[in-house]
């Protein structure tokens, strides 16, 4: 059962049952239309607009011209990629989307897209974790992952060699003498390493592409979306890193990496009174502690599963 208040059109206004205006409709198919459109008019505290032609740029002005007004502008949608262009107009988006669809499959994938914003909002729990080993593991297909965002410095990707565990590794942001700062890259580890993604979801380093999403964390755990614009598999020799937590001598974490100085674990330890923000590889020790995202260990297509699993 549920309880369902029906709203009603009527002469371009949305009426509740009580017939007290919700909202008003606005039509927008030329510039001229869209100049009309003004915070300042005798309209209701809701507008929802139809854009007839162009999507884009219609609502960026309409978010801009409407950001300081009491009112919220919502957009008719035909589709859930319609409905992602005018929630991330101006990257304030509009206030939000009237979604107008005949499949459910539609409303299901607009969730999912407001489940994955909403994660973002919420921080990751980090774990400090102490190196236990430091060793050269030979030749190897290591990915880099180039974003079509730029990272601070604290900030890059959860990798790892197994999901219960998934180090946090610094991206090329920071300045160096011998090459430039790449603040887009992360250069990750191996192929098969798990990278985490959205929607709680791992996947492997090898199946990331152009225009898939990752998971971009700082050592606070704040976390954001960002979308990969690609990547680049090359051989070249790696480092084998394994860490534990103190309360738990009996599991083991490990992840691969490119043995470079511009490769480095992200860490929350202090040297001579100063933060570091992270160890580079080359220079990593036994006894140093980085940051850990302990999670569930079981995957099956980078979903979290409860199941018994031995991993080594």
């Amino acid at each position: 059962m549920a309880l369902i208040h029906p709203l009603f059109i009527e002469k371009g206004e949305l009426l509740d049952s009580e017939h007290k205006r919700v909202a008003t409709f606005s039509e927008i198919s030329s510039p001229d239309q869209l100049e009309q459109l003004q915070p300042g008019d005798e309209q209701a505290e809701s507008i929802i607009v139809n854009l007839l032609d162009w999507q884009v740029i219609p609502a960026e002005n309409i978010v801009a011209a409407f950001q300081s007004s009491q009112k919220t502008v919502f957009a008719i949608s035909r589709t859930t990629a319609e409905a992602q262009i005018f929630l991330e107009a101006l990257e304030l988006g509009l206030g939000g989307v009237v979604l107008e669809v005949e499949d459910v499959k539609a409303v299901l994938e607009l969730k999912d897209y407001f489940d994955r914003r909403n994660e973002a909002n919420n921080l990751l729990d980090l774990t400090k974790a102490t190196v236990t080993q430091v060793q050269m593991a030979g030749m190897g297909d290591r990915v880099c992952v180039d974003l079509c965002s730029l990272m601070k410095p604290g900030e890059g990707l959860l990798v790892g060699s197994f999901a219960r565990g998934l180090f946090l590794v610094h991206s090329e942001c920071l300045e160096s003498n011998y090459i430039s700062s790449r603040p887009f890259r992360v250069n990750a580890g191996p192929v098969h390493a798990y990278v985490a993604v959205p929607g709680g979801k791992t996947s492997y380093l090898s199946e990331l592409n152009a225009g898939k999403e990752v998971i971009v964390v700082d050592q606070s755990g704040r976390q954001r979306t960002a979308v990969v614009g690609r990547v680049k598999i090359e051989t070249r020799p790696l480092i084998l890193v394994e860490a534990k937590r103190d309360l738990d001598n009996h599991t083991a974490y490990s992840i691969l990496l490119q043995n470079a100085e511009t490769v480095a674990l992200i860490c929350s330890q202090r040297e001579n009174g100063n933060q570091t923000t992270a160890i580079p590889v080359t220079s990593l020790k036994v006894g140093d502690e980085v940051l850990l995202r302990i999670q569930g260990g079981a995957r099956h297509t980078g979903i979290e599963i409860q199941e018994f699993i031995v991993e080594k």
